[in-house]
């Protein structure tokens, strides 16, 4: 687990050891591995969509799938955006854009038009999987408002004024769309000389090739795509599975979201590298779903965010399922509290439920936990550091502190990104000269190597497990007309762990409502990143400096809204 060194006087470092070395695979060779070794063995339920497959089965629907992209002219280092719901066509295209050598851009599925009109031009897609709608969203509707277009052109040859890198887009619905390709048509057009040319490719992709960028709210301006390599998520998701000892008869319910990295990484890629059964509940959460999946499916792990484990808990029904094939998973995204740990050990049979710490920026996790760790370190830390990871403590000088003190967390190691796409500036304000991702986390690490997050140095809002910056929504904000001045900060929520509040300064002589406010989000940012609570103020709390003093703000709406940090700290 790396040398602790000795107590008393060590610096803050830790680095992960293992006898397991890294992986040099690409993600389309580590599907071919599980399907040679594993042809018969189950790799993927989609509940929802009553659909069963074998690696082979698998592997086979991705070769079409993967010939199919390649005869619509699609090469490598292409982007291609994926915007859905967890679904079956979800994980196909995860592997088969590898195999093509495209770079798979994750679309949220909760975004809006001026998210997802940024998302796809910043890293210039030039083709989308899309699904039609889900829940409160026409991605159908917005498609047509952003790129009108679409109603006229062939598919494949969208030329559009607002997504001018745009050609293919692809539906998964089978109903034909004007402009679009269906999903279930693209496997037909990959022919023998496709197929040949998928081998061709599986000798020239390298494992350090770029091969995912995902977008991670910036604590600045707009989202950013943080680009993953095959080799920084092959082998995170294989030793995320290790911690959990994992083997081909486990089978993981994966109610978390696929186009974050603990779907797609910690559910999907450690499933594959270690021939485990992914079993998809429902294509977004729904705590029942997940009951009845476990029950059906003799689920021996699952994931979640403590937010999801409490639902779950609590479902009137939840005595009425049988989950005693439980025994590990992962509770991720945000600190859990004792009581609920507790719980999910003694009433979901969980007792190898571990933490898991990390960042889309390292592929994602740094620290974890391991299923024999006594329970208080479950709930007290994050665990110890992962293999072959770099972890040390740093001061604001960038020293490294002492064991037991705290400081910024910074991570080195094979798991960190390639950089932000097309954004040198802020790639180095992450990732320092020396390799060290800074994570903006404060964290101690004590003589055990146990590390427990403190703090945050920046003023990242987690509301269920979803990271929100506020500055990205303040600017947003400043863009309605009746507002001079905004401050966005999170106050403690006993549901989500925290909650959005924003202060507004009006313009002078403007008066406006605090549905006013979240009206003009809605539909524009992500349902998560509309502040719950807006109080209209004359004044900020500011510094001698003129630099706000959010933490007054945040005592004050504690105070005035009678929050009990207590229950949610």
């Amino acid at each position: 687990m790396g040398n602790p060194n000795s107590p008393g006087n060590a610096p803050s470092y830790v680095c992960g050891t293992s006898e397991q070395p890294l992986l040099y695979r690409t993600v389309g060779q580590l599907l071919d591995d599980a399907r040679a070794q594993w042809p018969e063995r189950l790799a993927l339920v989609s509940r929802h969509q009553k659909i069963r497959l074998t690696y082979s089965e698998l592997g086979a629907r991705v070769d079409a799938f993967a010939a199919g992209l390649v005869a619509l002219g699609l090469k490598p280092g292409d982007r291609i955006g994926i915007w859905s719901p967890n679904t079956l066509e979800w994980v196909i295209t995860q592997f088969a854009t590898a195999k093509a050598g495209l770079i798979l851009v994750n679309i949220n599925p909760a975004y809006r038009l001026a998210e997802l009109e940024y998302a796809l031009n910043k890293v210039e897609c030039t083709a989308l999987v899309t699904a039609s709608t889900f829940k409160s969203s026409d991605y159908l509707g917005m498609l047509r408002t952003l790129a009108p277009e679409l109603a006229h052109c062939a598919p494949g040859a969208l030329t559009a004024d607002k997504l001018p890198h745009l050609r293919t887009l692809i539906a998964l619905d089978e109903a034909p769309q004007p402009g679009m390709y269906r999903f279930v048509d693209i496997p037909s057009l990959g022919g023998a000389a496709e197929q040949a040319e998928l081998v061709r490719l599986a000798g020239l992709l390298q494992p350090d090739d770029p091969i995912n960028i995902q977008f991670t709210s910036g604590t600045t301006g707009m989202p950013k795509g943080a680009t993953l390599t095959h080799f920084n998520i092959v082998n995170n998701g294989y030793f995320v599975g290790q911690a959990m000892h994992f083997t081909a008869g486990d089978r993981l319910c994966i109610p978390v979201p696929l186009y974050h990295c603990f779907g797609m990484v910690m559910g999907v890629l450690t499933c594959v590298s270690h021939g485990a059964a992914m079993i998809f509940p429902s294509d977004a959460f729904e705590p029942k779903a997940v009951l009845e999946a476990v029950a059906a499916e003799r689920c021996t792990a699952l994931h979640g965010v403590p937010t999801m484990f409490i639902a779950e808990l609590d479902h009137p029904e939840f005595s009425r399922y049988d989950l005693g094939s439980l025994r590990t998973g992962i509770m991720a995204g945000a600190p859990c509290p004792i009581e609920v740990m507790k719980r999910v050990l003694n009433e979901m049979h969980m007792s190898g439920v571990t933490i898991a710490y990390g960042m889309t920026e390292t592929s994602p996790v740094s620290f974890q936990s391991k299923p024999d760790d006594p329970l208080e370190r479950r709930v007290s830390t994050i665990g110890r550091i992962h293999p072959h990871v770099q972890v040390r403590i740093v001061d604001a000088e960038g020293r490294t502190v002492p064991r037991g003190e705290k400081g910024e967390l910074c991570t080195r190691g094979y798991s960190v990104m390639q950089g932000y796409w097309n954004d040198e500036e802020r790639t180095r304000e992450a990732i320092d000269a020396a390799g060290w991702m800074h994570t903006g986390d404060l964290a101690v690490i004590d003589d055990e190597g146990y590390c427990n997050i403190v703090g945050r140095v920046k003023d990242m809002i987690i509301r269920g497990g979803e990271n929100v910056y506020p500055r990205e929504i303040e600017e947003f904000l400043f863009r309605h007309p009746k507002i001079q001045d905004v401050a966005v900060f999170g106050v403690p929520d006993a549901r989500f762990g925290e909650q959005i509040a924003a202060w507004v300064r009006l313009r002078e002589g403007e008066t406006a409502e605090a549905e006013e406010i979240r009206a003009f989000c809605q539909g524009q940012i992500a349902h998560y990143k509309i502040p719950h609570y807006v109080r209209f103020v004359q004044e900020f709390p500011m510094t001698v400096t003129g630099k706000i003093q959010k933490f007054m703000m945040r005592d004050a709406m504690v105070e005035s809204l009678q929050l009990d940090v207590q229950k949610t700290a």
